[in-house]
């Protein structure tokens, strides 16, 4: 059996290593390393896979969303509410600017972000919502859009864990994850679904006038060079991560249906079990499976990961914390027992491994590892 890894990166690039290797050396051949062809040429792609009028990429997910709020005009002080229970780069950049975060609970399937919760959180000085699209599938944006324009709010979608996943709309129409709201913002980090072989980001909107606006932060603030209008930061995606990512584009849909095969199996060997608790797949949402994440019950989650350990499968934990109960993020407007879903996930949850190259092999020793250790404890 091959040797089981979270994320399978060695084994993907060696399928599509003659593409690769001759895109990269084409970069190198033409020496254009920034803002190169290859950049422009994997943008107009995104867009047309995306069916969004405006790609900017940027240097990582996290200045996507950073970029993004700085775009919107947030100013110090404004609220943006998002979820606790979610990596940290997304409340990391609202305190950043000095935006005061607002956080609210998920919903107890989906681990998405409550639309209730956020209605119950609005205060005059709400500015912006920003759901997470967690473990690969969206949140309930259409219930999250009538809020937002109810109370004339901002959305911005953090889609670093879902590109690719279409959004089904009540009267049928789909759409890709991440250009629903005002803005959408994307990491291309390795392990992501859509991943480079580096740091990479992206930001989707369909508006003219904010795309405009983005390009201009991305670029130290620049509208003409060296003649600075804005404060700006310095994002930018390079031509190697560029060439990469084109050529893996062209393959996500094939990627999102082997971790969709891989989850099938995970569901069928785990179906009924009362200790396991197997991902919910919303009716508005395809899942493209950045994680399959397991609800534990009745015995030591760690203990379990312990086990996989000694058997040589890695499991992980996302994520241990919740946002509210993090050192760097306490605030007395929250306390233990405040967001009880995202609590109650956070010390039950574990993740096994997703990723597209999953054999049958593989996947047969995890889950009769997991079944071994589950009905013994």
């Amino acid at each position: 059996m091959r040797k089981i890894s979270m994320v399978d990166l060695k084994s993907q690039y060696e399928k599509i290593k003659t593409e690769i290797d001759l895109g990269i050396q084409e970069v190198i051949n033409t020496t254009a390393f920034i803002n190169g062809p290859a950049v422009k040429a994997f943008q107009q792609e995104l867009e047309q896979y995306l069916g969004v009028k405006h790609v900017i990429p940027c240097a990582n997910g996290t200045d996507a969303l950073q970029v993004s709020m700085m775009a919107l005009g947030l100013q110090p002080g404004d609220e943006v509410i998002t979820t606790s229970f979610t990596f940290i780069a997304t409340a990391e950049v609202i305190a950043l600017l000095r935006l005061t975060p607002v956080l609210v609970d998920v919903d107890p399937n989906s681990y998405n972000i409550d639309p209730e919760a956020i209605r119950r959180a609005i205060t005059p000085r709400t500015k912006a919502i920003v759901p997470v699209h967690l473990f690969g599938q969206c949140a309930d944006m259409e219930a999250i859009m009538d809020i937002a324009r109810e109370h004339n709010l901002y959305i911005i979608e953090d889609n670093c864990q879902a590109i690719g996943a279409d959004y089904i709309y009540k009267d049928g129409r789909h759409k890709k994850a991440g250009t629903i709201g005002h803005v959408g913002c994307t990491s291309f980090f390795p392990s992501k679904n859509l991943g480079c072989y580096g740091d990479g980001g992206a930001i989707f909107t369909d508006n003219d006038a904010l795309a405009a606006q983005l390009r201009v932060v991305v670029n130290h603030g620049m509208t003409v060079r060296y003649y600075h209008d804005y404060v700006g930061v310095n994002s930018r995606l390079d031509s190697i991560q560029a060439t990469i990512l084109k050529i893996k584009l062209g393959h996500l849909d094939e990627y999102a249906s082997a971790r969709r095969g891989a989850a099938d199996y995970y569901d069928k060997a785990f179906s009924g079990h009362s200790k396991l608790k197997t991902p919910e797949r919303v009716p508005f949402s395809n899942h493209v499976f950045h994680q399959y994440t397991l609800v534990t019950e009745g015995f030591s989650r760690d203990e379990l990961q312990q086990f996989l350990a000694s058997r040589d499968i890695p499991a992980m934990i996302y994520y241990p914390v919740a946002m509210h109960m993090q050192k760097a993020y306490q605030d007395p407007r929250y306390k233990k027992g405040d967001f009880p879903v995202t609590e109650a996930l956070c010390s039950h949850v574990i993740s096994l491994p997703m990723h597209t190259e999953l054999d049958e092999e593989q996947l047969f020793h995890i889950t009769s590892s997991v079944l071994e250790f589950v009905n013994k404890n």
